[in-house]
C-alpha cells in the first residue's frame, strides 16, 4: 500500500482517515436515508450531483489515478504530493492570520521556507522531519472561526462534498494558491490536472472503509471532519468529566458488593 507519509504526519484525530474518503468525488450510492438530516436539507439535489460525479470518477478520473499510481514510483508520488502540499502553506499563513492564530501562521511560514529551499521546491517535506508541524487552514475554516459555525451540506459538480460556507470560501482559497498566478495556461492546466490525479490516487486505498449507503457515509464523515477542523479539534465536553460523575473506588466496590 502506497502512503504519502509526509502528509499523513500532519493529520489530526481519528476522523481524518474517514474524512479522506469524503473527498472522493464519486462513489456509487445506495439507498436513501429514511430520516432527513437537518444539515442536509437538499439531499435529493445532492444525491443527483453525487451520481453525476460518480460517472465521471468511475470512467475517467479513477482509471487515470490507478494508472498514475501503477507507473509512478513511490518516491516520485510522495514528492508530487509534498510539492502540492507545500504550495498550500501560503493559504494556511493567510487564513491563520485572519483567525488570529499567529503561532500557526509562523509555523506555516517556516514550513514553506524550509521545504521550498532545503526541500527542493517542496519535493521533500523536510519541515515535518524536523517536527515543524501545524494545522492546515482555509477560508471556509476562517468563516467558521468568524461565527459561521454550521452550514448546509452541498455536493458540488466535479468538486464533491462541501457546504454553503466552504463554497463561499472557494474563491479566496483559489486566489491564495500560487498556481493561480502561473501565466502560461498550458502549465497551469497541467499542474491542476496533476494535482487532481495525485489527490485521487492518494484516496484509492480509503475506499475500502466506505460501508453501507455511500452517500451518507461520505457526507457524515466529511461533516465530522470539517467540524473537527473548524473547532480546532474541540469535539465537545466529555459528559463524564463533571463532578456529577465523580466516581471513586468505593462506589464501584459498593455497586458490585454481594
Amino acid at each position: 500500500m502506497r502512503q504519502h507519509k509526509a502528509r499523513e504526519a500532519r493529520t489530526a484525530g481519528g476522523v481524518t482517515v474517514l474524512a479522506m474518503t469524503a473527498l472522493l468525488a464519486g462513489c456509487a450510492s445506495g439507498g436513501v436515508d429514511r430520516e432527513p438530516r437537518p444539515e442536509d436539507p437538499w439531499e435529493g439535489f445532492n444525491r443527483k450531483v453525487f451520481a453525476f460525479n460518480d460517472v465521471l470518477d468511475r470512467y475517467a478520473l479513477k482509471p487515470v489515478a490507478r494508472g498514475y499510481r501503477f507507473v509512478t514510483p513511490d518516491p516520485v508520488e510522495t514528492g508530487v504530493g509534498n510539492f502540492f502540499s507545500n504550495l498550500g502553506e501560503p493559504r494556511t499563513v493567510l487564513n491563520s492570520l485572519l483567525q488570529g492564530k499567529v503561532r500557526n501562521a509562523s509555523i506555516a511560514t517556516s514550513r514553506f521556507i524550509i521545504n521550498t529551499t532545503v526541500g527542493v521546491g517542496g519535493l521533500w517535506d523536510v519541515a515535518t522531519r524536523m517536527e515543524i508541524t501545524g494545522d492546515e487552514e482555509d477560508f471556509g475554516q476562517t468563516l467558521g472561526a468568524w461565527g459561521w459555525e454550521e452550514s448546509r451540506y452541498l455536493v458540488l459538480p466535479l468538486l464533491g462534498p462541501s457546504t454553503l460556507r466552504d463554497t463561499g470560501g472557494l474563491p479566496a482559497d483559489m486566489y491564495a494558491y500560487p498556481t493561480t498566478y502561473v501565466d502560461d495556461d498550458e502549465t497551469s492546466l497541467a499542474l491542476t490536472a496533476l494535482r487532481i490525479v495525485d489527490k485521487r490516487a492518494g484516496l484509492l486505498d480509503q475506499e475500502a472503509l466506505i460501508q453501507g449507503d455511500r452517500y451518507s457515509f461520505i457526507r457524515d464523515a466529511w461533516l465530522q471532519q470539517r467540524r473537527f477542523e473548524v473547532s480546532d479539534g474541540e469535539l465537545g465536553d466529555d459528559p463524564f468529566a463533571s463532578d456529577e460523575f465523580d466516581f471513586d473506588d468505593a462506589d464501584f466496590d459498593d455497586a458490585f458488593a454481594d
